[in-house]
């Protein structure tokens, strides 16, 4: 223990004794200066704190801050190095949103024409359906308007001969002699072409 020649040189106190400062009793110390105020050990207090402070200098000059340098230095470029990855991820979203854009945009357009040629195919395919139908059904007429005319005709023919024979039958009922053909055949065709005409 370091002791000072002021502080060895002072009477040590009567037992009972309190203590100025604390107010408690003093046992087995001795009164007087305080050592680290006491002026006859400042040099050498002066002279600790020097070489106290210029080690921790050089132990802040040397060792500390470099460290600290390093690890701010670190963690700047990390950061950067993180917001140049997020930079460059945020332009590869970017481009995967305006790829997915257009190539929807894409898809739309040909589905539009697709739709539209599938239209316009099946209006080429009703129409020509349509047109087959309407050839079919006017042949099947025109063959129906033969067949009826075939029939009218026969009818027509028909109805002559019946004619020629109900006329012969009514003459001769009426008259009582038979007619001739030729004139019941004359008098038929004068009397259907006056009703024709």
């Amino acid at each position: 223990m370091f002791v000072t020649p002021a502080y060895a040189d002072e009477a040590p106190p009567a037992a009972g004794e309190v203590h100025t400062e604390t107010g408690a009793p003093e046992q087995g110390h001795h009164a007087g200066v305080f050592p680290p105020f006491d002026h006859t050990t400042y040099a050498s207090q002066l002279l600790w704190l020097v070489i106290t402070f210029v080690i921790f200098y050089v132990a802040m000059q040397k060792i500390v801050i470099p460290r600290v340098g390093k690890i701010l230095e670190s963690r700047h470029d990390r950061i950067a190095q993180d917001i140049e990855e997020a930079s460059r991820l945020k332009a590869e979203a970017d481009a995967a949103v305006a790829t997915y854009e257009s190539e929807l945009a894409a898809a739309r357009a040909k589905a539009n024409s697709i739709g539209a040629t599938a239209r316009d195919t099946a209006k080429a395919k009703a129409e020509e359906d349509r047109k087959a139908i309407e050839a079919s059904l006017s042949e099947k007429l025109k063959a129906a308007e033969a067949r009826i005319g075939e029939i009218k005709q026969k009818a027509f023919g028909d109805v002559g001969a019946i004619a020629e024979e109900t006329a012969a039958a009514v003459v001769e009922q009426l008259v009582g002699n038979v007619a001739g053909k030729a004139d019941v055949a004359s008098a038929v065709a004068a009397a259907s072409a006056k009703r024709e005409g």
